[in-house]
């Protein structure tokens, strides 16, 4: 199966390329933003027109999600039109399409996990784009698998997990948000099940994100635990690192799927994680 990703650049598309590359049931094709700008219909188009692909994986995407907030119709743009675009030129080939998404639709004031038809209710800029374009996808192309997933990191690019890592090196101690509770998601768990997803025709919304739950404190704490860091961590509340975007306070994912892919507990993820940075 040949797999054309946009977002080419990013962690998640690099991910995928390690991940699905080294499987000789699929041949992967990710394109940057050079190569193909997902607001440029006419782009879009002459891409999948020339690569010919099996299906279309659209990790392209306006992630600054505090930029977002005085910017909004430049995260709507790719976010949500851009993603309409691929959505679009996929359904006219017949092509299936997986979306990434994010935990970020939800509002995040839910005491319990969101499930796939839980209602969503995004709080911030980057949130409500991100809704706008799992909408359209959902309209554009009937083979649709539009996956949210929560708390990404990788190897590759800059991420939370990295960056923790980074900032033990130059501070005597950290503090770090113990009140924001997610499913930390280690891409190559993500890329895997991606593979998984698109050897079926189950269409629909999925929530894939690694098992379990954490804050952002437990999350740093497991890391610098698994890579040997002593810099002290100390749990501190939102409140205390106020930023341009809200933040859900719950923005924990399980599937309600009859089919459900579940990944590995998120402890599994990250120590993976950690020993893949060695």
């Amino acid at each position: 199966m040949k797999i054309l990703v946009t977002g080419g650049s990013g962690q998640l598309a690099r991910t995928i390329v390690d991940v699905l590359g080294a499987d000789e049931e699929f041949s992967i094709v990710a394109l940057s933003r050079d190569d193909c700008d997902i607001v440029d219909r006419a782009a879009v188009e002459g891409a999948l027109r020339e690569h010919s692909p099996d299906a279309v994986v659209n990790a392209a995407a306006y992630t600054n999600v505090d930029a977002a907030e005085t910017d909004e119709e430049a995260a709507r743009r790719i976010n949500a039109h851009g993603a309409e675009n691929v959505a679009r030129a996929s359904a006219d080939l017949d092509l299936p399409i997986v979306h990434i998404s994010t935990d970020y639709v939800f509002d995040g004031t839910q005491s319990t996990p969101y499930r796939e038809s839980d209602a969503t209710g995004p709080r911030s800029a980057y949130g409500r784009t991100k809704l706008e374009g799992e909408n359209l996808v959902r309209e554009a192309n009937p083979k649709h698998f539009v996956i949210r997933t929560a708390w990404l990191y990788s190897t590759h690019g800059q991420n939370f997990p990295k960056t923790m890592l980074a900032l033990s090196e130059k501070h005597e101690e950290l503090r770090v948000v113990d009140d924001q509770r997610g499913s930390p998601t280690y891409a190559a768990d993500l890329a895997s099940a991606i593979g998984v997803l698109l050897r079926t025709n189950d269409w629909g919304i999925c929530h894939i994100a690694g098992s379990g739950a954490a804050t952002w404190y437990e999350l740093t704490k497991k890391l610098f635990e698994l890579r040997d860091v002593s810099t002290p961590v100390h749990p501190v509340t939102t409140d205390e690192f106020p930023r341009p975007a809200p933040r859900p306070a719950n923005s924990v994912l399980v599937s309600e799927r009859a089919n459900a892919i579940i990944l590995p507990p998120w402890e599994e993820g990250l120590a993976d994680f950690a020993a893949a940075l060695e």
